[in-house]
């Protein structure tokens, strides 16, 4: 969910009355103009990637269907025509940085991103300030007052894991780039970070200071944010689509990037791809904000007629790739603006309902249009998984069919204040700031280092914070696990920007969202409220997991694949592998060649079957959710909350055994990298001998931590 913790990042207020998608398709007032430049793999001629916010393949509640069973012209299309990874997980913690590791098939620490969707920074003094994840891919740090001292990309690049701490500050590469150089005109609409995400920042940025852009968003803030934030057209070297476009500036691709131009806005794209007038949704109503402002209606407002209507106006007038967002459908998107809603009521369904409907016209739409499996990769997923957190719904048995809807007397989470309980519980006053989080980033002020006495009491302190659960009734802990900075590199929160390093990051219940709040607890210190119910961000699984599904030529595997474990940083190699694509740098994932037919990749990568056996164990090796990462953070749980101020052995022994274990996990896993990327992408075979080696390796290192977690 894009929750923020400053009005600027407000999204605009949603459209009134959730837009009713119809049963049939609606038509491009143009004939599809075909696409002679873009130069893919495998007859793929077009590329779909959609992503979601907050969607779910399995159920919240065992009698009500999931988001997924209740849209089944997009369940029944992906799992027809290719195949549904039931077993794919997310990156931590949430939203921007999920989407930004699914298109990049980086982790976290490689783009700067390790926070979302705001963060904290500290200046040179110590001091700590709030940036916002949400901003322009060529953006400094966005701090939304405005005295960032902190200059850095906010997408900030790091090459190599292993040299973090030092890293020079560089642009992340940009993920259109392998498409447009293909020839390829690639849409982005409502994507994070590939389009423009505000006024404040990204107008100067894209648009210059002395733009009439700029001038646009100090006059009129509704209209400029509704003619240039959210999408954008990133264009082929040479595109007449892009001829009146900005400078596409990517001043540290790999490579280079001259000479490429965008459209940023929908006052750029309309005229070229819809001259015809306003694009509409597929119910055929006008893409606007609330005032009526043609263009872009608010991230929140992005639902799936909205969103999947003016994908579908670039997909027919020559933007054959397009990646799209789509809202979440468990906020109450209509003119009641009741806040998030609980599996089975009313609203929700029809919502779901509304959903299904727009999926379904969607696809008939560009089956018209000649965009089909047959010529076009598709690629679904949601960018985190979440819980519900609120009171048991009524009836008990509801199933959300009509006539047996469900509701809730309390739809929240259980709001903790952090500082009110240390300071009552524990005494503990030490200043901090906080990105609010059921998995929380704390920056303790003036920036020790983590073996301070500050540091180690508020870890100490803060394990033994206990609350009751009004939801439940029941006595739980505030942090389940903890880590500082050695464990949060491991987890890929360390980033090339140091700055941005918490001094710890706790993992809490499913139900609690820990957060600030006074000291001296002038209100509850754990209550609920209202707005926000669906948790998201925590070390549980039912955040963690989520789905994955690809479609299209070269995509052999059908039905529900339940088995293989992916995480978001896969989806990205292998999209490219099936277009015959390459990434200029190393990417943190791997071809899944489960699902594949062998000769839509290289050889060198389909007959070799030890590669398949390397690869899920690499992924238990990397991932924030695989096995290595949950048994090194039960190691640093026993570390940061062990000892006193006067013996600190036991932390001092474990955070040395870890920072081995990291060490080794980032050279091996360096290793293995190089290898599937040179198999997948430059047809170099991996010798039997070395394949054998690097697995017996993993499994050695995989070992090894799991016996120092369980001693």
């Amino acid at each position: 969910m894009r929750k923020v913790l400053t009005a600027t990042m407000a999204v605009a207020a949603t459209v009134a009355g959730l837009l009713t998608a119809t049963t049939t398709a609606a038509t491009a007032d143009q004939p599809h103009q075909p696409v002679s430049d873009c130069q893919l793999a495998n007859g793929i001629s077009h590329v779909v990637q959609i992503q979601f916010d907050n969607v779910h393949l399995t159920r919240d509640n065992p009698n009500i269907p999931s988001d997924l069973e209740q849209m089944p012209n997009l369940l029944n299309f992906m799992k027809n025509n290719g195949v549904v990874m039931a077993n794919t997980h997310d990156v931590l913690v949430h939203t921007a940085t999920n989407f930004v590791s699914n298109e990049t098939g980086l982790y976290p620490d490689r783009t700067g991103i390790t926070q979302s969707n705001s963060y904290s920074y500290y200046d040179p003094a110590g001091a700590t300030h709030t940036g916002i994840s949400f901003a322009y891919w060529t953006d400094p740090v966005y701090d939304p007052a405005g005295h960032s001292t902190d200059t850095r990309y906010n997408t900030d690049y790091v090459a190599d894991r292993n040299n973090v701490p030092n890293a020079a500050d560089v642009n992340a590469p940009a993920p259109w780039v392998p498409f447009t150089r293909a020839g390829c005109n690639v849409g982005e609409v409502g994507m994070g970070n590939t389009a423009l995400e505000n006024i404040d920042v990204d107008v100067p940025t894209v648009f210059g200071a002395d733009s009439p852009q700029a001038a646009e968003a100090k006059a009129n803030p509704a209209k400029a944010t509704a003619d240039v934030v959210g999408y954008a057209v990133h264009c082929a070297q040479g595109s007449a689509t892009c001829a009146n476009g900005q400078t596409d500036a990517l001043p540290d691709e790999p490579g280079g990037y001259a000479g490429y131009k965008a459209l940023f806005g929908n006052a750029q794209i309309q005229p070229v791809v819809h001259p015809s007038g306003p694009i509409t949704t597929l119910s055929g109503k006008p893409v606007a904000d609330p005032k009526g402002n043609p263009g872009f209606p608010g991230f929140d407002a992005q639902t799936a007629d909205v969103s999947l209507g003016y994908a579908a106006s670039l997909l027919e007038h020559d933007v054959p790739v397009t990646n799209i967002y789509v809202s979440d459908a468990h906020t109450d998107h209509t003119a009641a603006h009741a806040g998030d809603l609980g599996p089975g009521e009313q609203t929700y369904e029809q919502q779901l309902h509304d959903y299904d409907q727009a999926f379904g016209a969607f696809f008939q739409r560009l089956a018209a249009d000649g965009i089909t499996p047959a010529n076009t990769l598709f690629s679904v997923t949601t960018d985190e998984g979440d819980h519900f957190s609120g009171s048991q719904p009524s009836p008990a048995n509801c199933t959300g069919a009509p006539g047996n809807y469900c509701s809730y007397t309390t739809r929240s989470e259980v709001n903790v204040n952090l500082p009110g309980l240390l300071a009552t519980q524990a005494n503990n006053t030490t200043p901090f700031a906080i990105h609010s989080d059921p998995a929380p980033a704390i920056y303790v002020t003036g920036n020790p280092d983590r073996t301070d006495p500050k540091a180690r009491q508020l870890g100490r302190d803060l394990f033994g914070l206990t609350f009751t659960n009004p939801l439940t009734g029941g006595s739980e802990k505030v942090a389940y696990q903890l880590a500082d900075p050695v464990e949060e590199k491991i987890l890929h929160f360390v980033s090339a920007d140091a700055a941005r390093t918490p001094t710890l990051t706790a993992f809490s219940g499913e139900d609690s969202y820990i957060g600030g709040g006074a000291a001296n607890c002038n209100r509850a210190c754990v209550y609920t409220s209202s707005g926000y119910a669906w948790n998201h961000g925590g070390f549980q699984p039912d955040m963690q997991t989520i789905f994955a599904s690809y479609a299209g030529p070269g995509v052999t595997a059908r039905g529900i694949d339940d088995s293989t474990w992916t995480d978001q940083v896969d989806n990205r190699p292998t999209l490219l592998a099936l277009a015959g694509l390459q990434d200029d740098y190393a990417t943190d994932g791997r071809v899944v060649t489960e699902i594949l037919d062998p000769k839509a990749v290289p050889a060198t990568l389909s007959r070799n079957k030890e590669l398949e056996p390397l690869g899920q164990l690499y992924k238990q090796l990397t991932a924030a959710s695989g096995q290595f990462a949950a048994d090194t953070l039960a190691i640093s749980t026993k570390a940061v909350s062990s000892g006193s101020a006067s013996d600190d052995s036991t932390y001092q022994q474990l955070e040395a055994a870890l920072t081995a274990l990291d060490n080794a996990r980032d050279q091996l896993s360096a290793e293995i990298s190089q290898a599937l990327i040179g198999a997948a992408f430059e047809h170099r075979p991996v010798p039997h001998s070395q394949a054998v080696s690097l697995i017996d390796r993993t499994q050695q290192l995989l070992a090894g931590a799991h016996e120092l977690s369980a001693g």
